[in-house]
């Protein structure tokens, strides 16, 4: 596979491999050099599984196209950019901007939650970034801390790994009736089947909030069965580290995603908040406790006894991945990275936020390293549970 040459390996006769920046469940990133522009890059090595049918390899590879592609279509200075796809010897290989820093959820990990300042620096970003996204298509649908970038000297916010994310007009690589993600940041409309729409990656964003405040998700259980029973009707309490910007985490964590917070409406919150040190409390409609009906509460009961004989663990759910710094391209993986030189009341229950979304984007992508995937039973409930590889937090 690939030329070998000064002890570095050239695929494509193009990009030189010469160190190792992570590994994980869903391959390998490599610190590279393009020969032909001269420039530096990352690229995301698949791993080949010889025990894949010729099928099942080539339903592998188009699950790298759609993560390209994906990203290729967004031009956004917070989103990661993808230069190129290219195959060597069968395997596809995914060729993107390398960048200098370290994971949100390295980060947290290394040096403790961040204030709310930062946060609300952090949660902007992302959020103008979703409004590209969104405007495009594209559902990210795997939002969290080790999905996001921060860049060493710049402190530049970069939404990393659309491996599962949806893109019109693509045909869905994912089996029908199951449910992809990372449960801690999932949108409780997503794991009792009701779809997904913009307004599910801004749960997420309100959730990635909270653990960069905290140091955790609210949603963080010792069992997967916890994990989605918190997500759907637990009582929703943010850290008291939120109250700074509290109406923006309880506006984006609204069960309710025809009342959740929109990105516009929660961007211009964070950034009056970082204008002001205030933050105006989002138009309320009138309290509505949401309620799920039995049937959309027994799809989430089929999920998690579905999670259970599946053997998915508390741990594989809850820790998403050791810890990976270095210069990414990230990814949510369980594995190993290398780096080279190179005040406040106590906050309640959730505010009802009004802001209808868009209507959801057709199809799915690729799940990634430290993502939970998960097909229910035979009864056919749709539920089932991240280029860059960074670990989730």
């Amino acid at each position: 596979m690939g030329t070998e040459g000064a002890n570095f390996r050239v695929i494509a006769g193009r990009y030189r491999l010469e160190a190792r920046l992570g590994r994980g469940g869903m391959g390998v990133v490599w610190r590279a050099t393009d020969q032909l522009l001269g420039r530096r890059v990352a690229v995301k090595e698949l791993p080949l599984d010889e025990t894949l049918s010729a099928a099942e390899a080539r339903h592998q590879r188009e699950r790298t196209l759609r993560e390209a592609q994906a990203v290729a279509q967004l031009s956004h200075p917070h989103v990661m950019v993808v230069h190129d796809v290219v195959e060597d010897d069968e395997r596809p290989y995914i060729v993107m901007e390398l960048i200098d820093g370290d994971s949100l959820a390295d980060r947290i990990a290394a040096d403790g939650p961040v204030d709310a300042r930062e946060a609300a620096r952090i949660g902007a970003d992302l959020l103008n970034a979703l409004r590209t996204a969104h405007a495009a298509g594209v559902l990210h649908r795997d939002i969290k801390p080790a999905n996001v970038v921060i860049e060493d000297g710049t402190d530049r916010v970069v939404l990393t790994d659309f491996g599962i994310a949806q893109v019109p007009g693509a045909s869905t690589l994912t089996e029908a009736g199951s449910f992809v993600g990372s449960p801690e940041y999932t949108a409780p409309e997503r794991m009792s089947g009701a779809g997904t729409g913009p307004a599910s990656d801004l749960w997420s964003v309100g959730a990635l909030l909270c653990a960069a405040l905290s140091g955790e998700s609210p949603f963080r259980r010792d069992s997967l069965s916890g994990v989605v029973l918190a997500v759907v009707s637990d009582e929703i309490r943010p850290p008291e580290q939120a109250a700074p910007i509290l109406p923006v985490v309880q506006g984006l964590l609204e069960r309710d995603p025809a009342l959740r917070l929109d990105a516009e409406g929660a961007e211009r919150m964070l950034r009056e908040f970082l204008e002001t040190g205030h933050t105006l409390v989002a138009k309320r409609f009138g309290r509505v406790d949401r309620t799920y009906s039995p049937r959309s509460v027994l799809a989430t009961v089929v999920l998690v006894a579905a999670m259970a004989v599946a053997g998915v663990s508390a741990a594989a759910l809850l820790v998403n991945g050791g810890g990976g710094t270095g210069v990414v391209p990230t990814s949510s993986a369980p594995g190993t990275s290398e780096k080279p030189s190179g005040t406040a009341s106590s906050p309640g229950a959730t505010t009802r936020s009004p802001s209808p979304t868009a209507t959801p984007s057709p199809s799915t992508g690729t799940p990634s390293p430290g993502t939970t995937s998960v097909s229910p039973s035979a009864s056919g409930s749709p539920l089932t549970s991240s280029p860059v590889p960074t670990n989730s937090q």
